[in-house]
This record gives structure tokens, C-alpha cells and sequence, in this order.
């Protein structure tokens, strides 16, 4: 059945219901994957998933139900069950169904051609990535994990207040993992891009920079114990901002969950530190013109020269703390209720070059892998004790690799002893959120061996 036509008719019969408000959220997406090995094609799919989502307001309370089949049983039971559902929630929150923003900006996020690339060419960019990762240096001794993954998607929200909007999105991505040997030892090293213009996947810089990663491991030692300036690699520095990020959002705060409660307008980090949700960057990989109530979305700075200035909101968020919404409703799918998250999230960038930055540091430590985030970090306190892995500086010069070293912290605390910001940012992989950071210096932390 055409999808617009199972809406119209969704909405027919939730009309004749008893919801006060109802919204039906819609998705669907294209999915490619493919994995090489040794020169053959090791895991390939081609995927399409679709499904809708309804909510309404049932005395005050917020049922939802959902369903990937389009016949004429889903109209009632979708109905039926988002009543039910609305119908054994005991606490007062209030609900939202919103009637749309007074304009929203318009973002082309989706690139035809990207779509029309064959799936021959793909797996031909995998194979050649193998091989050029292979032939990269004579340490390399094998490749584990040649990927290339494309995907898009369609959205689209419509409810009872007149609000109806629409968005579509596509990308790829391509993942390569070399292998160095030497003697017994094994040391990995990985390298990815993801881009919207398949000309502008360049495989040979994907495959120099999982060898270089691997590579330059070779010989690495571990230091003395002690306190250590820290040199935080973009991509390093992005995956700890990742871990904690959940420390911005509102609900956490008001779920006791975030010990930045109540500290909005006061320092809680470096003066040179800003820190921004920007859902309108171009080429963004979570770019997008509404979140997921509807709410037309912005770019707003939520770190300001170490200020807090706002934390992420939903509408429902916004109300219980008595502000206006960010636009930071997420649905992961139409599966999902509504919760926060941030869009392009991002440490926004320095003017020095990772080379000045450790001629700024003179002797210290570069970060450049940690390891254990999930386990060895602790969200709501900010501590955190982690494996890593990286390099020494001497004389301000990029040195010798370090590796089985733990250094521990505390996420607050490193905030506020951010001592310069590079200029490198990078993104790193989109999930509910895409989390950059360019390469950041930290006064000190405590290494040990």
C-alpha cells in the first residue's frame, strides 16, 4: 500500500477516536554492506526497513504503538494498542503534540548520485582498499576488516495540529582495520571516511592511515608512573567528550543522573572552551531540519567560553525546567519513544596545529587510543580510568609510542584544565548524535604503568 495513503487513512480512523492529539512518525531506509577478506567478497547485504510509529494523547497521557505492516488490521491496532498503552501510565507528565515552528530551515542532506553509485563500484572500492592497506608497509601482515557500508533514510511527521514535515538524508562509509606483525606481537591500526559524493571517498588516505596508525605502534613501551600533560588526539579527545555527553542532556538532570544540575549560566569549564550543537552544519552526518517532535532546529552554543549556557531539551524537558525546548527531541526509530540528544556536537576549534601543540607542551604524553569507555567510565561522577595508548613528547616533538598505561581523571575536573584547542576537528562515527572535537591539551593527568 502507498505509504501516504496508509497515513490519510491512519488518520481517518484516529480522527474518529477518543485521543485529544495523535501523530503518526514514518521511516523507512536503504542499506548496503559489504566485507572483504583476502581478496573475496566475505559478508554481503542489501537491506530495506521501513515501519510507522502513532502516539496520541489518551486523558492526559501519552500511549504508543507502532508497526512495520500496512494492511488493513494495522489501522485499529496501531489505535488500539496506543490507547491501551496511554491507559496504564501512572505518572502526571505532561504530554506534548506540537503544531509546528513558525519556519524551518531548509537543508539538502540527500545526494542522488550517491544513491545511483552500483554496487559493483562499492565493492570494488573495498577490494582496492584491502590491497592498497596490505601493500602499505612490509610490517603489515594481514587486513581484518575491510568495510564499506552505504545507507538512506526518509522521515516523515504528521499529526493532528497540522503539523507535516519531511526529510531525507543519505551516506557512506568505509572502515579498514591493518594488522602489523612483528615477532609476536600483533598491533592494529584503523582508518575510515565517511562521505556524501562517493568521488570524494579517498581510499588511498583511508589505507595510509590504518597502516600509519598500526605502523607507528611498533617498539612502544610503557612510561613511570606519575602526572603527565596530556595531549588528547582529535579522535581520542572525541570519544571521551562521546562517553560523557550525556551530561548536557536535561533529562539526565532532572533523573539525578548529571552533576550539572542547576548549572546553567555558571563556569564549569576552561574560558577557551565552547562547545556547540549545530543540527544545521552543512555536510553534517546528523544534520537535520526538525528533531523529532517536530521543533525546528538550531544552532546554539552549550558550552560558551566555559559558561554553561543551555542543556538539551525536548519540549516536555523545557517544561518541567521552565524554558523554551532546543530541538533536541530524538526518536532513534520509529520504534523509540521520545528521549534527548545532541545532533553535531562538537568542541569547537582552536587556531593551533597539532605540531604547535606539542611544541606547547614541550614533554608529555600523547593520547591517542583509550580503551574500556563503557566499563571504566563512570557518566554521573566524571571519573574515569581507562587503557590507553600513544606517544611520548620530547624537546615538543612527537616521539617514541607508548602503550599499557591507564591514565585516570575526572571528566569535570579535565574540563576546566583544558589548557590550549587545536584546530583539527574531526568528526567521528554519527550514532544518535555526531561527536567531533579537535585535539585538546589538558594540564595533567595521573598515568600510571
Amino acid at each position: 500500500m502507498n505509504i501516504n495513503s496508509f497515513i490519510d487513512k491512519l488518520f481517518e480512523r484516529a480522527s474518529a477516536s477518543d485521543f485529544t492529539d495523535f501523530e503518526v512518525f514514518y521511516s523507512s531506509g536503504d542499506s548496503f554492506h559489504v566485507k572483504v577478506f583476502e581478496g573475496k567478497v566475505d559478508d554481503y547485504s542489501v537491506n530495506t526497513s521501513y515501519g510507522i510509529s502513532f502516539r496520541g494523547i489518551y486523558n492526559g497521557k501519552m500511549g504508543y504503538s507502532y508497526t512495520e505492516a500496512f494492511d488493513d488490521d494495522a489501522y485499529d491496532m496501531l489505535i488500539d494498542n496506543a490507547m491501551q498503552n496511554a491507559k496504564v501510565i501512572e505518572n502526571e507528565d505532561k504530554q506534548f503534540i506540537f503544531a509546528g515552528s513558525k519556519s524551518y530551515q531548509e537543508l539538502d542532506m540527500y545526494n542522488k548520485e550517491l544513491d545511483e553509485v552500483s554496487i559493483r563500484e562499492k565493492i570494488n572500492a573495498a577490494l582496492k582498499l584491502e590491497k592498497l592497506t596490505k601493500s602499505g608497509h612490509p610490517a603489515i601482515d594481514s587486513v581484518a576488516n575491510t568495510v564499506i557500508q552505504s545507507g538512506s533514510g526518509d522521515v516523515r511527521i504528521k499529526n493532528s495540529k497540522g503539523l507535516d514535515l519531511s526529510f531525507k538524508n543519505n551516506l557512506l562509509f568505509c572502515y579498514v582495520v591493518a594488522i602489523a606483525k612483528q615477532g609476536d606481537k600483533m598491533i592494529d591500526g584503523s582508518g575510515y571516511q565517511i562521505v556524501k559524493d562517493f568521488s570524494k571517498l579517498d581510499i588511498q588516505k583511508i589505507a595510509n592511515d590504518a597502516v600509519e596508525d598500526a605502523v607507528s605502534m611498533m617498539d612502544a613501551k610503557s612510561v613511570e608512573a606519575g602526572e603527565y600533560k596530556i595531549l588528547f588526539e582529535n579522535e581520542c579527545a572525541g570519544d571521551l567528550l562521546a562517553t560523557f555527553s550525556g551530561i548536557f542532556s536535561a533529562e539526565n538532570t532532572q533523573k539525578d543522573l548529571s552533576l550539572l544540575k542547576g548549572k546553567e549560566n555558571t563556569k564549569i569549564a576552561a574560558e577557551i572552551l565552547t562547545i556547540i550543537d549545530d543540527p544545521l552544519l552543512e555536510d553534517g552526518n546528523a544534520s537535520m531540519p526538525f528533531d523529532g517532535e517536530g521543533v525546528a532546529t538550531y544552532t546554539k552554543n552549550i558550552v560558551e567560553s566555559g559558561i554553561l549556557k543551555t542543556l538539551l531539551h525536548n519540549l516536555k524537558t523545557a517544561e518541567v525546567d521552565g524554558v523554551k525546548t532546543t530541538g533536541n527531541a530524538a526518536k532513534g526509530s520509529y520504534k523509540s519513544s521520545i528521549d534527548v540528544s545532541g545532533s553535531n556536537f562538537y568542541i569547537k576549534a582552536g587556531d593551533k596545529t597539532f605540531d604547535e601543540l606539542c611544541e606547547v607542551i614541550k614533554e608529555g604524553l600523547i593520547i591517542t587510543e583509550l580503551m574500556g569507555l563503557h566499563s571504566g567510565a563512570n557518566a554521573v561522577s566524571g571519573d574515569f580510568s581507562l587503557l590507553a595508548k600513544g606517544f611520548r613528547i620530547i624537546n615538543g616533538k612527537k616521539a617514541d609510542a607508548v602503550e599499557q598505561i591507564t591514565i585516570a581523571g575526572n571528566f569535570f575536573t579535565l574540563l576546566n584544565e583544558i589548557e590550549h584547542i587545536g584546530s583539527d576537528l574531526k568528526f567521528g562515527l554519527p550514532g544518535a548524535a555526531c561527536i567531533g572535537s579537535p585535539s585538546i591539551v589538558v594540564k595533567s593527568l595521573s598515568v600510571a604503568s
